[in-house]
Protein backbone atom coordinates (compact mmCIF):
# COMPACT_ATOMS: atom_id res chain seq x y z
CA UNK A 1 0.00 0.00 0.00
CA UNK A 2 1.64 3.06 -1.07
CA UNK A 3 2.01 5.77 1.71
CA UNK A 4 0.90 9.38 0.95
CA UNK A 5 2.89 12.18 1.19
CA UNK A 6 1.50 15.10 3.24
CA UNK A 7 2.68 18.77 1.63
CA UNK A 8 2.21 21.19 3.93
CA UNK A 9 4.15 24.58 3.44
CA UNK A 10 2.01 26.70 6.36
CA UNK A 11 5.40 26.76 8.27
CA UNK A 12 7.62 28.45 6.19
CA UNK A 13 4.73 30.68 4.63
CA UNK A 14 4.32 32.26 8.53
CA UNK A 15 7.13 31.94 9.67
CA UNK A 16 9.83 31.43 7.61
CA UNK A 17 11.92 34.24 7.60
CA UNK A 18 11.44 35.20 11.45
CA UNK A 19 12.11 31.29 12.20
CA UNK A 20 13.32 29.24 9.59
CA UNK A 21 13.99 25.95 12.17
CA UNK A 22 10.56 25.93 13.35
CA UNK A 23 8.83 26.17 10.06
CA UNK A 24 10.72 23.51 7.88
CA UNK A 25 10.25 21.47 11.68
CA UNK A 26 6.47 21.99 11.05
CA UNK A 27 6.83 21.52 7.52
CA UNK A 28 9.08 18.56 6.79
CA UNK A 29 8.95 16.51 10.09
CA UNK A 30 5.61 17.26 11.43
CA UNK A 31 3.67 16.89 8.47
CA UNK A 32 6.26 15.20 5.78
CA UNK A 33 6.77 12.28 8.14
CA UNK A 34 4.76 12.22 11.13
CA UNK A 35 1.42 12.87 8.84
CA UNK A 36 2.57 11.34 6.03
CA UNK A 37 3.18 7.58 8.24
CA UNK A 38 -0.74 7.23 6.95
CA UNK A 39 0.46 3.74 6.23
CA UNK A 40 0.58 3.36 10.09
CA UNK A 41 -2.41 5.22 11.01
CA UNK A 42 -4.85 6.80 8.82
CA UNK A 43 -5.49 10.20 8.74
CA UNK A 44 -8.47 10.33 9.63
CA UNK A 45 -7.24 8.55 12.75
CA UNK A 46 -4.37 11.08 13.36
CA UNK A 47 -6.94 13.75 12.87
CA UNK A 48 -9.17 12.75 15.77
CA UNK A 49 -5.94 12.33 17.69
CA UNK A 50 -5.12 15.77 16.85
CA UNK A 51 -8.76 17.40 17.39
CA UNK A 52 -9.09 15.67 21.05
CA UNK A 53 -5.39 17.12 22.16
CA UNK A 54 -6.26 20.57 20.92
CA UNK A 55 -10.04 20.71 22.09
CA UNK A 56 -8.43 19.05 25.86
CA UNK A 57 -5.99 21.92 26.00
CA UNK A 58 -8.05 24.52 25.49
CA UNK A 59 -7.29 25.88 21.84
CA UNK A 60 -9.66 26.82 19.67
CA UNK A 61 -7.79 29.23 17.36
CA UNK A 62 -6.21 29.02 13.92
CA UNK A 63 -5.05 25.72 14.25
CA UNK A 64 -8.06 24.29 15.39
CA UNK A 65 -10.06 25.40 12.80
CA UNK A 66 -7.75 24.02 10.10
CA UNK A 67 -7.59 20.55 12.04
CA UNK A 68 -11.20 20.79 12.12
CA UNK A 69 -11.27 21.69 8.09
CA UNK A 70 -8.72 18.50 7.90
CA UNK A 71 -10.97 16.26 9.66
CA UNK A 72 -14.04 16.68 7.34
CA UNK A 73 -11.66 16.67 4.08
CA UNK A 74 -10.42 12.55 5.86
CA UNK A 75 -13.82 12.03 5.78
CA UNK A 76 -15.56 12.51 9.16
CA UNK A 77 -19.20 13.29 9.21
CA UNK A 78 -20.96 16.15 10.57
CA UNK A 79 -22.95 13.30 12.48
CA UNK A 80 -19.10 11.81 13.70
CA UNK A 81 -18.03 15.11 14.75
CA UNK A 82 -20.95 15.95 16.99
CA UNK A 83 -20.85 12.59 18.43
CA UNK A 84 -16.79 12.97 18.86
CA UNK A 85 -17.40 16.31 20.70
CA UNK A 86 -20.14 15.59 23.00
CA UNK A 87 -18.21 12.37 24.13
CA UNK A 88 -15.37 14.54 24.63
CA UNK A 89 -16.97 16.91 26.27
CA UNK A 90 -17.54 14.54 29.48
CA UNK A 91 -13.81 14.44 29.80
CA UNK A 92 -12.06 17.80 28.12
CA UNK A 93 -14.90 19.99 29.62
CA UNK A 94 -18.24 21.40 28.69
CA UNK A 95 -17.04 24.70 27.66
CA UNK A 96 -14.08 23.33 25.89
CA UNK A 97 -16.66 21.24 24.01
CA UNK A 98 -19.12 24.57 23.16
CA UNK A 99 -16.18 26.61 21.75
CA UNK A 100 -15.10 23.48 19.29
CA UNK A 101 -18.99 23.09 18.45
CA UNK A 102 -18.84 26.75 17.21
CA UNK A 103 -16.27 26.08 14.79
CA UNK A 104 -17.41 22.91 14.04
CA UNK A 105 -20.86 24.39 12.90
CA UNK A 106 -19.45 26.71 10.58
CA UNK A 107 -17.12 23.92 9.21
CA UNK A 108 -19.95 21.24 8.34
CA UNK A 109 -22.60 23.73 7.30
CA UNK A 110 -22.25 23.29 3.79
CA UNK A 111 -23.25 19.00 4.63
CA UNK A 112 -26.27 20.15 5.15
CA UNK A 113 -26.73 20.71 1.61
CA UNK A 114 -24.68 18.03 0.82
CA UNK A 115 -27.27 15.34 2.70
CA UNK A 116 -30.42 16.90 0.46
CA UNK A 117 -28.30 16.13 -2.87
CA UNK A 118 -27.42 12.57 -1.94
CA UNK A 119 -31.14 11.77 -1.00
CA UNK A 120 -32.06 12.72 -4.08
CA UNK A 121 -29.53 11.20 -6.08
CA UNK A 122 -30.28 7.84 -4.25
CA UNK A 123 -33.91 8.44 -5.77
CA UNK A 124 -31.87 8.00 -9.34
CA UNK A 125 -30.67 4.28 -8.81
CA UNK A 126 -32.15 1.08 -7.22
CA UNK A 127 -28.85 0.41 -5.17
CA UNK A 128 -28.14 1.84 -1.78
CA UNK A 129 -25.25 4.56 -1.60
CA UNK A 130 -24.19 3.01 1.58
CA UNK A 131 -21.87 4.39 4.03
CA UNK A 132 -19.13 6.93 4.05
CA UNK A 133 -16.25 5.37 3.00
CA UNK A 134 -14.11 6.15 5.65
CA UNK A 135 -11.74 3.26 5.70
CA UNK A 136 -10.42 4.50 1.85
CA UNK A 137 -11.05 8.08 2.43
CA UNK A 138 -7.01 8.71 2.37
CA UNK A 139 -7.21 7.39 -0.87
CA UNK A 140 -10.00 9.52 -2.38
CA UNK A 141 -10.24 13.51 -3.21
CA UNK A 142 -13.83 14.58 -2.13
CA UNK A 143 -16.31 12.29 -0.13
CA UNK A 144 -17.44 8.49 -1.54
CA UNK A 145 -19.95 6.13 0.11
CA UNK A 146 -19.63 2.08 0.37
CA UNK A 147 -22.48 0.02 -0.14
CA UNK A 148 -21.04 -3.85 -0.35
CA UNK A 149 -23.86 -5.70 -2.56
CA UNK A 150 -22.68 -9.62 -2.59
CA UNK A 151 -18.77 -11.65 -1.54
CA UNK A 152 -20.12 -14.64 -3.35
CA UNK A 153 -18.82 -16.09 -6.60
CA UNK A 154 -17.32 -12.10 -6.86
CA UNK A 155 -17.29 -8.88 -4.68
CA UNK A 156 -19.79 -6.79 -6.00
CA UNK A 157 -20.49 -3.00 -4.14
CA UNK A 158 -22.02 0.10 -5.23
CA UNK A 159 -19.28 3.30 -5.30
CA UNK A 160 -21.12 6.53 -4.88
CA UNK A 161 -18.92 9.88 -5.68
CA UNK A 162 -20.10 13.23 -4.88
CA UNK A 163 -19.47 15.96 -7.90
CA UNK A 164 -15.68 16.20 -8.00
CA UNK A 165 -14.62 13.35 -6.02
CA UNK A 166 -12.18 10.48 -7.72
CA UNK A 167 -9.91 8.23 -6.11
CA UNK A 168 -6.00 8.45 -6.79
CA UNK A 169 -4.45 6.42 -9.38
CA UNK A 170 -3.95 2.85 -7.90
CA UNK A 171 -3.38 -0.54 -9.39
CA UNK A 172 -5.10 -3.61 -9.38
CA UNK A 173 -1.90 -5.62 -8.85
CA UNK A 174 -2.21 -9.76 -9.77
CA UNK A 175 -0.09 -12.41 -10.05
CA UNK A 176 -3.02 -13.63 -12.78
CA UNK A 177 -6.35 -13.04 -13.37
CA UNK A 178 -7.69 -9.73 -10.98
CA UNK A 179 -8.39 -6.42 -12.50
CA UNK A 180 -11.94 -5.04 -11.96
CA UNK A 181 -15.67 -3.75 -14.31
CA UNK A 182 -16.88 -1.19 -13.62
CA UNK A 183 -20.68 -0.37 -14.38
CA UNK A 184 -22.24 2.88 -14.31
CA UNK A 185 -25.74 3.14 -12.33
CA UNK A 186 -26.66 7.07 -12.31
CA UNK A 187 -24.86 10.32 -12.87
CA UNK A 188 -21.94 10.92 -14.85
CA UNK A 189 -18.11 10.21 -13.92
CA UNK A 190 -15.11 9.04 -15.59
CA UNK A 191 -12.61 6.33 -15.92
CA UNK A 192 -8.90 6.73 -17.42
CA UNK A 193 -5.97 4.32 -17.67
CA UNK A 194 -2.39 6.14 -17.39
CA UNK A 195 -1.57 7.32 -20.84
CA UNK A 196 -4.74 7.73 -22.56
CA UNK A 197 -7.64 10.08 -22.33
CA UNK A 198 -10.58 9.46 -20.08
CA UNK A 199 -13.53 7.62 -20.88
CA UNK A 200 -17.33 9.13 -19.74
CA UNK A 201 -19.12 6.76 -17.87
CA UNK A 202 -22.45 7.18 -17.85
CA UNK A 203 -25.56 4.72 -16.51
CA UNK A 204 -25.16 1.45 -18.31
CA UNK A 205 -21.15 1.63 -19.39
CA UNK A 206 -19.15 -0.96 -19.08
CA UNK A 207 -15.65 -0.13 -18.14
CA UNK A 208 -12.88 -3.53 -17.93
CA UNK A 209 -10.14 -2.78 -16.09
CA UNK A 210 -7.45 -5.55 -16.44
CA UNK A 211 -4.81 -5.96 -13.78
CA UNK A 212 -1.48 -4.29 -13.73
CA UNK A 213 -2.84 -1.29 -15.10
CA UNK A 214 -2.61 2.22 -13.26
CA UNK A 215 -5.71 4.05 -13.54
CA UNK A 216 -8.44 6.04 -11.64
CA UNK A 217 -12.21 6.76 -11.65
CA UNK A 218 -14.59 9.33 -10.20
CA UNK A 219 -17.60 11.71 -10.70
CA UNK A 220 -17.78 14.58 -12.84
CA UNK A 221 -17.79 18.26 -11.50
CA UNK A 222 -21.16 18.63 -11.86
CA UNK A 223 -22.85 15.93 -11.10
CA UNK A 224 -23.56 12.43 -8.65
CA UNK A 225 -22.49 9.47 -9.60
CA UNK A 226 -22.23 5.80 -8.79
CA UNK A 227 -20.90 2.73 -10.32
CA UNK A 228 -20.82 -1.30 -9.48
CA UNK A 229 -17.55 -2.29 -8.84
CA UNK A 230 -16.91 -6.14 -9.52
CA UNK A 231 -13.33 -7.25 -8.58
CA UNK A 232 -11.84 -10.27 -10.69
CA UNK A 233 -10.88 -13.16 -8.60
CA UNK A 234 -6.89 -13.60 -9.69
CA UNK A 235 -3.78 -15.00 -7.62
CA UNK A 236 -2.15 -12.75 -5.11
CA UNK A 237 -4.35 -9.86 -5.61
CA UNK A 238 -3.58 -6.39 -4.11
CA UNK A 239 -4.17 -3.17 -4.76
CA UNK A 240 -1.60 -0.52 -4.88
CA UNK A 241 -2.85 2.61 -3.79
CA UNK A 242 -0.33 5.93 -5.46
CA UNK A 243 -0.50 9.45 -5.85
CA UNK A 244 -4.25 11.92 -6.46
CA UNK A 245 -5.29 12.93 -9.51
CA UNK A 246 -4.39 16.67 -9.79
CA UNK A 247 -6.64 19.66 -9.67
CA UNK A 248 -4.64 19.98 -13.53
CA UNK A 249 -5.16 17.03 -14.56
CA UNK A 250 -8.78 17.16 -13.43
CA UNK A 251 -9.87 20.02 -14.71
CA UNK A 252 -8.73 19.38 -18.23
CA UNK A 253 -11.96 16.28 -18.40
CA UNK A 254 -14.52 18.31 -18.89
CA UNK A 255 -12.71 20.36 -21.77
CA UNK A 256 -13.03 16.43 -23.35
CA UNK A 257 -17.37 16.42 -23.24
Amino acid sequence: MAQQKIIQTAGRDALGEFAPEFARLNDDILFGEVWSRNHLLSLRDRSLVTLTSLISQGITDASLLYHLQEAKKNGITRTEIAEILTHLAFYAGWPKAWAAFRLAKDVWKEEEAVQDAKASFQKEMIFPIGEPNTAYAQYFVGNSYLAPLSSEQVSVANVTFEPRCRNNWHIHKAQSGGGQMLIGVAGRGWYQEEGKPAVEILPGTIIHIPANVKHWHGAASDSWFAHLAFSVPGENIENIWLEPVSEEEYSKLEEQK
